[in-house]
């Protein structure tokens, strides 16, 4: 992918689901531009976002004249196109776990962090709100429902999908930076196992270096 012409990610590097594919893009070695989005201006309700997604959400990402939405489905592009094996497609069975664990990440660990995160970061820092913790304390009894399930997995192999690591765990990075840097960061004292695999996964060059950019963003 390197030798080609950069592949585009529409949207800003704080968004998760653009950090997603940002870390899947660092991984291969791939040359990509970064087109911020506006969100707080509305920009991804505005003409130019909606004729690549309909769904006026990021990332929207364009490789010539093929443009995708969805984070995961681009991330998967990605890996694909750069040969990685993230995805395990050398073996049905690894990349069929690969897939489930995916799935677990996007309707268990992503949906409970959305919300907490929307409380601790977005409603006080963008929208000039008080964080509801309620909904954090609702949200933290499913994430931590997850991480337990997660704790149990991580006892009998070194990653989600096997003893192997795939993009069913980097795809929890974005959304565990956030958490690493919220009140709620001292759940995962009580699950060692999940810490020390989030902590391995953050000192990976690719993510170390998407993290930086949803900082500075």
């Amino acid at each position: 992918m390197g030798t080609e012409a950069k592949v585009k990610v529409f949207g800003p590097a704080r968004s998760t689901c653009v950090a997603r594919v940002l870390v899947c893009l660092e991984e291969v070695g791939a040359e990509y531009e970064l087109v911020h989005v506006h969100l707080p201006a509305g920009e991804h309700k505005g003409p130019a976002h909606l004729a690549r997604t309909l769904f006026g959400q990021v990332p929207a990402f364009q490789d010539g004249d093929l443009i995708l939405f969805e984070s995961r489905a681009i991330s998967r592009y990605v890996l694909r196109k750069g040969a990685s094996d993230l995805l395990r497609e050398n073996s049905l069975a690894e990349s069929a776990t690969v897939d489930a664990w995916l799935e677990a990440e996007s309707h268990n660990f992503d949906r409970a962090m959305s919300a907490i995160t929307f409380q601790c970061f977005v409603v006080p820092m963008f929208m000039g709100g008080t964080t509801d913790h309620k909904i954090v304390e609702e949200n933290m009894e499913k994430l931590k429902a997850a991480l337990g399930v997660y704790e149990e997995r991580l006892t009998r192999f070194k990653y989600l999908a096997g003893d192997f690591i795939s993009l069913a765990d980097l795809s929890h990075c974005p959304m565990a930076h956030y958490l690493l840097a919220s009140p709620c960061a001292s759940v995962l004292d009580a699950y060692p196992r999940v810490k020390d695999w989030v902590d391995g996964m953050m000192d990976r060059p690719s993510v170390k270096k998407v993290m930086e950019l949803m900082d500075a963003s």
